[in-house]
């Protein structure tokens, strides 16, 4: 007797409304949350030597993430985009937690040499690698229409890979993750994805030949 073929699931093309919306919180969290350093003062001093910027940054993980979770749970992905979301919420969470305690220290102390090493380079790297993951977890799973509002929203998105970038000294790992997703998106006809990233690329490598270099802008 013949066995049937097992069948694979497949992720979600065409969103629910639910899972769009849960997609565009995320990235308005995400284009929020991640400019928080550019409060100016950081929102003055708060108790035990923070800023109040540091006690508002730790709602980020909370709201990135959850979004981003609800997002494929909507969107009801398949097991390989879960293993890939968790993984990535995982290094998102222990990135921005190392990047939020080094950085809280650093505006008491001074960027000595183990607070930068430990915010503008190990918590950096590790925070945005999970950003990246969450995002080709949502782009297996849920697929947006190419609205007016859903387009500017992604330019915003690139803008604010470019800036973190910028000022997170993470230009060069960025550039290319941002040139993968825009040629992912180019291929899949994921224009959301490809003008979100594609700016992103085009900015950055502007930047990148107008200064020789990627030097942070704040530092110009």
């Amino acid at each position: 007797m013949t066995r049937p073929a097992a069948t694979t699931r497949r992720p979600t093309i065409t969103a629910t409304w639910t899972a769009a919306r849960w997609t565009a919180l995320c990235a308005i969290a995400y284009n929020v949350m991640h400019h928080l350093g550019a409060l100016p003062g950081g929102l003055g001093d708060a108790r035990g030597g923070t800023r109040w910027v540091d006690w508002i940054d730790l709602l980020t993980p909370w709201l990135v993430v959850g979004t981003a979770l609800a997002a494929l749970a909507a969107a009801g992905t398949d097991r390989r985009g879960w293993w890939t979301a968790l993984t990535g919420a995982a290094v998102y969470l222990q990135g921005h937690g190392v990047h939020l305690a080094a950085n809280s220290i650093g505006n008491e102390r001074g960027d000595i040499p183990p607070i930068y090493l430990w915010d503008e380079v190990v918590g950096h790297w590790i925070w945005y690698a999970g950003t990246a993951l969450l995002v080709v977890a949502l782009t297996r799973a849920v697929r947006l229409r190419p609205t007016p509002g859903a387009l500017g929203l992604a330019v915003v998105t690139g803008i604010t890979w470019t800036t973190n970038a910028l000022e997170g000294t993470t230009a060069v790992g960025s550039l290319l993750v941002a040139v993968a997703l825009a040629v992912t998106g180019w291929r899949r006809g994921d224009r959301l994805l490809l003008v979100a990233f594609g700016t992103s690329a085009v900015l950055l490598a502007a930047y990148g030949l107008w200064q020789g270099g990627f030097p942070a802008p704040s530092a110009l």
